[in-house]
């Protein structure tokens, strides 16, 4: 599925030069440290490229760089004469008091300027005759650039989008906030870019919502760089991986499957030649200790030495990305139920509906429950109901005598409000009085060690926060999890250290996540929640879950 696939404007004429984004030595630096530097690298031939690295190596830095927002410390950026560039806005919230049509006709700035521009004068009861002389400039660039058809053109990409027309003529606030980033997707390819610049464009989607994003990306032709921690995503439609790791950018071409073959083998052929230089070091090395006193084999052990020198032992760095070490626990087994909800119904003041209906079943123990649907449609609210931060209107969640779950919310804010350091958070959860040993290596584990055990929870980035209430649950050791989007804000090296942990859980799993990979790798059941607050409740994985319902995963 992708946009308008018989309306000429979404794709870029023919006679267009192919596209090309270069750079050339570029680095840049923030403090004592280099993020990036010497990068030179050309994105090509409507390939698209996933830009991928740790947390902090400068990937969103150099995206800044690549659209023109940011300077480099030195070197150069070069888009290909003739080619357009266009962005993904990251803010879905900044445009709320604007017409939704207008938000996206801004993505053709020139277009959206002297419209801008040519409407100012024109609406200026003392424009002099040089002003209307402008105007008539204005209007004739306006028309260079498809003025005329503008709102046409953004109405039939809005509409592809999945948006209404009832919502074109209206605000940006009236836009669900599931909607927003597909206007914003909309904005981005109105002026029909050769060159798609996409940073973390998954973000807020739900999992239905990236489907449809594949299938924009995947029919839409031009050169795109793309970042994203979405395996899945990445895999479904980057033709190329560009790797930022020890502030070098390496380029593999295929998937993330396999660029992480790739890289896996690259770096076990380089410690084979390795260690085959070092035999034959230690070879020559041995001939010289032996030879170099006899005068007859001097010349002999001369040339040794020099054989030596030439031998080249490759630099084998380890990569910059670190993985957590993560196992969850239970402390007391379940069996049989975990926990039923009957009749379950709630709404929140002032709605117009309740998000949840008559809503029944019962989990298992060691069912892993994949709750699924569109943004706003009430996963959330289930989850806090399961977790008793919320209380139903009617109907019941019956948790059984022995259940102990523990609770990781979607924002963990709340968690991290008083002024304490990593130390003192975790000691609450470890169940012994002044237990030191089991902090740190708990902290430890989890990447905090040194220095930054004592930094404050305040100001824990929201990947840090999350890693640390993994921490809290390891300690807490429940029998059952319940996690609303326990991927938000991590890296890769971090989800993949959580899906191995939950595949080795021996608990009871209730998780809502838009990672496909770990909805695919953990559940073994799946209840989908549909607007107008019932549920579809499959008990299978979801691979069948989707077969089940006509969708090809």
């Amino acid at each position: 599925m992708g946009f308008c696939a018989g309306f000429p404007p979404f794709e870029p004429p023919r006679d267009r030069p192919k596209p090309m984004l270069s750079t050339a030595s570029l680095s840049i630096q923030f403090g004592a440290k280099p993020l990036f530097e010497g990068v030179s690298v050309k994105f090509v031939d409507g390939n698209r490229y996933g830009l991928i690295g740790a947390n902090g190596c400068g990937k969103s830095t150099l995206m800044k760089i690549l659209g023109g927002e940011l300077e480099p410390g030195s070197g150069s950026v070069v888009l290909q004469p003739g080619l357009r560039m266009g962005k993904l806005n990251q803010n879905q919230f900044g445009y709320e008091d604007e017409r939704v049509l207008d938000v996206v006709m801004q993505g053709h700035q020139e277009m959206w300027q002297a419209m801008t521009e040519r409407d100012r004068i024109y609406a200026d009861p003392e424009a002099t005759d040089e002003d209307y002389m402008r105007a008539a400039e204005l209007e004739a660039r306006f028309a260079e650039y498809g003025g005329y058809d503008a709102e046409a053109r953004a109405s039939a990409l809005l509409t592809d989008a999945g948006i209404d027309a009832a919502m074109h003529q209206g605000l940006m606030r009236e836009v669900p906030p599931g909607l927003k980033l597909r206007v914003l997707l909309a904005q981005a390819l109105f002026s029909r870019p050769d060159v798609l610049l996409l940073d973390e464009p998954t973000n807020n989607l739900d999992i239905h919502s990236i489907r449809w994003l594949e299938g924009v990306l995947n029919d839409y032709d031009a050169t795109m760089i793309i970042i994203s921690h979405d395996r899945h995503f990445l895999n479904q439609v980057c033709t190329h991986i560009a790797d930022l790791d020890y502030q070098q950018l390496k380029v593999y071409p295929g998937n993330y499957d396999d660029f992480m073959l790739a890289s896996v083998q690259a770096r076990q052929r380089v410690e084979a030649a390795n260690a085959k230089a070092r035999d034959q070091i230690s070879d020559l090395q041995e001939f010289v200790r032996r030879f170099s006193a006899n005068a007859s084999k001097a010349r002999q052990a001369t040339s040794r030495r020099k054989q030596i020198e030439k031998i080249k032992i490759e630099e084998v760095r380890p990569s910059s990305r670190q993985n957590p070490y993560i196992r969850f626990e239970q402390a007391k087994k379940l069996h049989r139920s975990a926990v039923t909800v009957e009749k379950l119904s709630f709404g929140y003041p002032g709605a117009d509906a309740p998000v949840l209906k008559d809503v029944n079943f019962t989990i298992e123990a060691g069912e892993r429950v994949a709750v699924i649907g569109a943004n706003g449609v009430g996963k959330t609210t289930l989850m806090r109901l399961l977790a008793g931060e919320l209380k139903p209107d009617t109907g019941r969640v019956t948790w059984v005598e022995n259940a102990e779950p523990g609770y990781m919310p979607q924002d963990p804010q709340a968690e991290f409000v008083d002024e304490m350091d990593l130390f003192n958070w975790v000691s609450r959860f470890t169940g012994k009085a002044d237990d030191e040993q089991i902090v740190r290596a708990t902290l430890g584990r989890l990447l905090f060690s040194g220095d930054l055990m004592r930094k404050s929870v305040q100001v824990l980035s929201g990947g840090e926060k999350g890693r640390m209430i993994y921490g809290r649950l390891t300690l807490q050791r429940p029998n059952v999890l319940i996690m609303d989007e326990p991927t938000n804000h991590m890296d890769m090296e971090t989800i993949e250290s959580l899906q191995v942990a939950l595949e080795k859980y021996a608990g009871t799993l209730i998780f809502v996540s838009h990672d496909r990979d770990l909805v695919s790798g953990l559940a073994t059941r799946v209840i989908e929640i549909k607007p107008g607050g019932g549920i579809v409740d499959y008990k299978g994985p979801y691979d069948e879950y989707l077969r089940s319902q006509g969708i090809n995963g």
